[in-house]
């Protein structure tokens, strides 16, 4: 059998397809049949020194996948599987992975180690397997360098796998100690150091304690520093990747270090290897998103200055940072401007001087003005695209009237570079900053408008000439426009200086498209973008010219659907481009849907538009699916009660939509048009919700659907209780139910983490307005008293929320407005309940006196429905 095992290893990483095929069949066989046996024939391949190394690496890489997944249902039903199996079994195959720590071949130890690490994973937080950093720590102090190298290796991967909490603070102190060892300078293996560097990254999290205490703290800022002036590159590089880490995770205890880092950064990124310096410039980076992430929080309210925990270590910093950073920028590679993936030196220093500038705003200015004065005619295009790249990175930040005057100069020279510098580089950014200008210091905020009736027409000929230039150029002069049509959105219908350019703005846009080079750099996709915001931005006076527009991309899908005999690569393109059409048309519908005058001349294209929509759900794939999705949710809205005819042909789509648990976001917008389609058809819906609510039942007691789905699910009922009113009936025993259990769960709970808050007020949300829906659906039909008996409960889950004091304001508008909704709807028949919740007297009292006005008027009309229902 171990003989087959290797084989069999060595098979599924064969040339020949079939020979490779029948490998990962006897694979996924030998799992399926004997599980135990088959994670301990993997153990021992990893372990045993007389194999090759193909079929070791490959066993490690099965055993790590048979413990984890990127899927989070799949994640469990593993972590549950290997917890249920025999101990001993699991005790060979732990000992098996120590073992091969100490193994000659350096990628069995790295797989061990990263196995290890899984399996500490899934134990640890159920206080098993606690010897395991002890005999870890026992290694560190073993002669071969090659088993310490491989052990630091492990706790490196084990503290990134298992949470601080599960790790007492004396095994966090001998795994820091052990590590930081690792670190010192007075280590001569330079394997083991970099081991142990990659290994502090992620041990920084578990060292909340050793940060409080000055020595320690010292200790470890030493070693970290120390290691960014090793001979070897990769523990350079290491080094500065803790102290980004650090910068984010320990900023307020940075400020006795901060002379000593700007040095050691500096002269990094002046004289070190770009992966280095890199990292060297995105520490600068992290410390302004701290920064501006304090400064935020505290919304410009600096009466009590001493209390904001900001050092404004930038604003220190800036008179020899900002210097620093323009060099970089003069340091820019040939062609970084084609390719996608670009990350530079000159990139990393721009991205950084435009964080730089939202930290100190107003004070970057004159900092930075100089140099594009200096730089900006010179005859190296270097120096012409770096002062343009330095202009474009701080226009955000600054109050407008510090850049207004400088902007005011700047476009007519930009604009003419734009057209006639003979470098694609120079080209390219200029476009960017003309885009960022338009961003930042055009529109209804800005008291002196940049964009004139002089100057529009020069400005739109300018960016419809660069459409026709190289793709990166192209595409940045499409995104230039896309702001300026933004910056227009709130102008008087009568005085939007774009609207005599319309027709030749979407004829060039629409000839964008059609380019034969559209699908690079993003052409394509930028120029879609750009026409959705022209036509989404503009006034009646081109209603007639959107409409004229609708034929012309429903023409466009109908070309794409013709298309037959595509490679797969072919296929991935059209699909992406049936999505921007359909994205397109989803914009125009809600465009001329929102008034009677335009809706009616739109509303002929209404089948066709329906037909071609249902022809690409017979294209299978996941992006058009969401983009047709929310097109026809757009069409529903539009032709409100007439929709019903297109129901019984689009329905099964629907029904695909709600079953796609792979690709959750289709499964969400799906749900989110079954809203819409309520909402237009009203109780024409009927006849297909029996269909839905199963479907969302199931969804709802499905533990392999994705979490963000279900707050949505929810709302969903109360649309479709509002729809059918008293039918909605023969709905209630299933659905209150889970509406119950969901409620219990939400009102309670844990965990200070944002992103768990973040979705128990969206769960919360989606749960009340849910039982909005059901209040409202039921007002005045003979079938309320059906109501009462829940009545309780939710009275209950609203006294909780507001006990529970951690509601955002979207929650406590919809809470307030359910108890106004029972109020109101189950009248004197409920008085005395609501007379005795918390919610109808502190809550409402606490709603009444807020100062978000949708709050107050929610809760007004809450007291008004209440004062009803307890005088009747």
């Amino acid at each position: 059998m171990a003989m087959e095992v290797t084989q069999v290893l060595l098979n599924a990483q064969a040339n020949d397809g079939a020979v490779r095929k029948h490998a990962e069949e006897s694979i996924m066989q030998f799992q399926e049949q004997n599980l135990l046996s088959f994670l301990l024939s993997l153990s021992s391949e990893l372990a045993n020194e007389e194999k090759p190394i193909e079929s070791r690496r490959l066993a490690g890489l099965v055993l790590k996948n048979a413990l984890d997944a990127k899927e989070q249902h799949r994640k469990f039903e593993l972590v549950q599987r290997w917890l249920s199996l025999d101990n001993a079994a699991k005790a060979q195959i732990k000992a098996s992975l120590l073992q091969t720590l100490t193994s000659n071949v350096h990628e069995a130890r790295s797989t061990a180690s990263q196995v290890i690490a899984k399996v500490a994973g899934i134990e640890m937080p159920h206080n098993q397997w606690p010897e395991l950093v002890n005999s870890l720590l026992g290694n560190i102090h073993q002669l071969p360098a090659h088993v310490k190298q491989a052990t630091l290796e492990t706790l490196g991967y084990l503290c990134e796998e298992v949470s601080s909490d599960v790790v007492d603070q004396d095994q966090v102190n001998k795994i820091l100690t052990a590590v930081v060892q690792g670190m010192n300078s007075t280590e001569t293996n330079n394997e083991v150091r970099l081991a142990a560097t990659r290994a502090l990254y992620n041990a920084l999290g578990f060292a909340q304690a050793n940060f409080t205490n000055d020595m320690e703290r010292d200790y470890i800022m030493r070693v970290v520093c120390e290691a960014t002036l090793s001979p070897e590159v990769k523990i350079r590089q290491a080094a500065f990747e803790c102290l980004v880490s650090i910068s984010s995770t320990y900023y307020e205890k940075l400020a006795m270090y901060m002379q000593d880092i700007f040095n050691i950064t500096a002269k990094a990124v002046r004289e070190d290897e770009e992966p280095v310096a890199l990292q060297a410039i995105e520490f600068w980076s992290s410390i302004c998103d701290e920064e501006i992430d304090i400064l935020e929080d505290y919304g410009g309210d600096f009466s009590g200055d001493s209390d904001i925990p900001c050092f404004y270590f930038i604003k220190k910093a800036l008179p020899a940072l900002v210097p620093m950073l323009l060099e970089t920028l003069l340091k820019q590679e040939e062609g970084q401007d084609q390719d996608e993936g670009a990350w530079n030196l000159a990139m990393a220093g721009g991205t950084c001087l435009g964080l730089v500038a939202r930290t100190v705003c107003d004070e970057i200015v004159p900092l930075v003005m100089p140099f594009i004065e200096e730089n900006i005619t010179k005859p190296d295009w270097r120096q012409r695209e770096a002062a343009t790249y330095a202009f474009g990175s701080i226009l955000e930040g600054p109050a407008p009237d510090k850049l207004i005057s400088i902007v005011n100069v700047a476009l007519n020279f930009m604009l003419s570079a734009l057209t006639t510098d003979p470098n694609n580089h120079v080209k390219d950014t200029t476009a960017w900053t003309l885009g960022r200008i338009f961003e930042f210091l055009h529109g209804s905020t800005t008291d002196t408008p940049i964009i004139t009736s002089a100057n529009c027409t020069q400005i739109i000929t300018v960016l419809l000439q660069s459409m026709k230039d190289e793709p990166n150029v192209a595409e940045k002069a499409c995104g230039a426009l896309y702001f300026l049509a933004q910056g227009f959105e709130d102008v008087d219908s009568l005085s939007s200086p774009l609207t005599p350019f319309f027709q030749e703005i979407v004829k060039s846009l629409l000839m964008v498209t059609h380019r034969e080079d559209a699908t690079e750099s993003r052409l394509r996709t930028a120029a879609y973008e750009t026409l959705n915001e022209v036509v989404r931005c503009s006034t009646d006076d081109t209603a007639p010219l959107v409409v004229q527009l609708v034929p012309v991309i429903m023409n466009e899908l109908h070309q794409t659907l013709e298309a037959t005999r595509l490679s797969s690569d072919e296929k991935e393109r059209q699909a992406e481009f049936q999505g921007l059409l359909c994205g397109c048309l989803q914009v125009i519908i809600q465009k001329l849907g929102a008034s009677e005058t335009t809706k009616h001349p739109f509303m002929q294209f209404a089948d066709q538009m329906m037909g071609l929509f249902l022809r690409v759900f017979a294209c299978r794939s996941a992006t058009v699916h969401e983009e047709a999705m929310l097109a026809i949710g757009a069409l529903a809205y539009s032709t409100g009660p007439d929709f019903a005819k297109y129901m019984p042909e689009f329905y099964r789509y629907l029904e695909m939509g709600l079953q796609n648990f792979e690709e959750y976001q289709v499964c969400t917008i799906t749900v989110g048009v079954v809203g819409d389609i309520c909402r237009a058809l009203e109780d024409k819906i009927l006849p297909f919700c029996d269909g839905i609510m199963t479907q969302l039942l199931k969804n709802l007691s499905s533990n392999q659907l994705h979490r963000s789905v279900k707050p949505p699910i929810f709302s969903c009922f109360g649309d479709i209780a509002l729809a059918i009113g008293e039918h909605f009936e023969k709905y209630l025993a299933y659905a209150m139910p889970m509406l119950k259990s969901a409620a219990e769960v939400s009102a309670h709970a844990s965990g200070s983490d944002d992103e768990i808050i973040e979705y128990t007020n969206l769960l919360r949300n989606g749960i009340l307005e849910a039982f909005s829906g059901i209040f409202q659906g039921f007002k005045s039909s003979p079938k309320t008293p059906l109501l009462l008996p829940y009545a309780p409960t939710i009275l209950q889950f609203l006294d909780s929320l507001y006990l529970v004091k951690d509601m955002d304001d979207v929650v406590m508008k919809t809470a307030i407005g359910v108890l106004g909704d029972l109020a109101d709807t189950l009248g004197g028949n409920a008085s005395s309940l609501i007379q005795q919740s918390v919610s109808s007297k502190d809550f409402l009292n606490e709603c009444l006196s807020s100062d978000d006005h949708l709050i107050k008027e929610s809760a007004e009309w809450a007291k008004l429905a209440i004062s009803r229902a307890v005088s009747g």
